[in-house]
């Protein structure tokens, strides 16, 4: 690829994708106002690892995993957002969730059953549950035959689908796909929340490697779009801010991968 790139592809949901091009028509004349040049639409096409990774990559969204994994030294971050979600500035909780008929109530309950995750690579599906299920009260051994029943859904969506149907007993959504959930999906009104995680830094906005002032005039770009959103749209993708995190910010979430790679003896 050789044109620049922009995406939102982390919470570009079909009942929000207007509303995303709305933000996306804000950012491109505020880019501009920055000095970029910003294509005309959001790219829906490539995948968003190729995304990421692409040296023509102005701005995207990633998740908090692979920016300390995959993606680490090799992109900028521009900033955090910040969501309704009732959490603080620029952090994000997972809810874990099961069937609204299941006789499950606590943590403990979950032992021996069968979890839907969207992807190894997420830390709100995969990495914050194990955290959260590394925290039991249990040795090694059993714990890691307890969760040994697992499958990759794909995404958050379909993975509350996969609960409601009976096709797993529980899940961890991230609050912000939970609450979009709760508006648009109706497998999610056949669900009930038991536990949620500690909270990590949300996902991060990020760029190509760039100097520290294209960083702060992309940062920029990003506050006065979302400053310019319409209160219908800014209510829709539950927008309310623009953190400035820092990568170090984002330390917890390899802290805590390294806990749940020794507990579960994962490589």
């Amino acid at each position: 690829m050789s044109e620049v790139i922009v995406s939102l592809p982390m919470y570009d949901w079909p009942e929000v994708q207007t509303y995303n091009d709305q933000f996306y028509k804000e950012l491109r004349t505020s880019l501009a106002d920055q000095g970029f040049i910003a294509p005309p639409d959001l790219d829906r096409t490539t995948a968003p690892v190729e995304q990421w990774l692409d040296s023509n990559l102005l701005l995207s969204q990633t998740c908090g995993l692979p920016f300390k994994t995959l993606l680490k030294d090799k992109v900028s971050l521009v900033g955090t957002p910040s969501y309704g979600i009732n959490c603080g500035a620029g952090s994000y909780y997972s809810v874990i969730v099961v069937h609204q008929d299941a006789s499950i109530d606590t943590l403990d309950d979950l032992q021996g059953l069968t979890f839907a995750y969207n992807d190894k690579g997420s830390q709100s599906g995969y990495a914050a549950l194990l955290y959260t299920l590394s925290a039991l009260d249990n040795d090694e051994k059993s714990l890691v035959k307890s969760f040994n029943s697992s499958f990759e859904s794909g995404s958050h969506r379909a993975s509350i689908q996969a609960v409601a149907m009976g096709q797993a007993d529980f899940a961890a959504i991230d609050a912000l796909s939970w609450e979009l959930a709760l508006r648009h999906e109706p497998a999610a009104q056949k669900l009930r929340v038991i536990a949620t995680s500690e909270p990590t830094p949300t996902l991060p906005f990020i760029t190509a490697r760039r100097s520290r002032k294209e960083i702060d005039r992309l940062h920029m770009a990003v506050v006065d779009a979302m400053i310019s959103l319409d209160e219908e749209t800014r209510e829709a993708l539950l927008l309310i801010g623009f953190s400035p995190l820092k990568e170090r910010d984002y330390d917890v979430i390899e802290t805590r991968l390294n806990i749940v790679r020794r507990t579960f003896g994962m490589g």
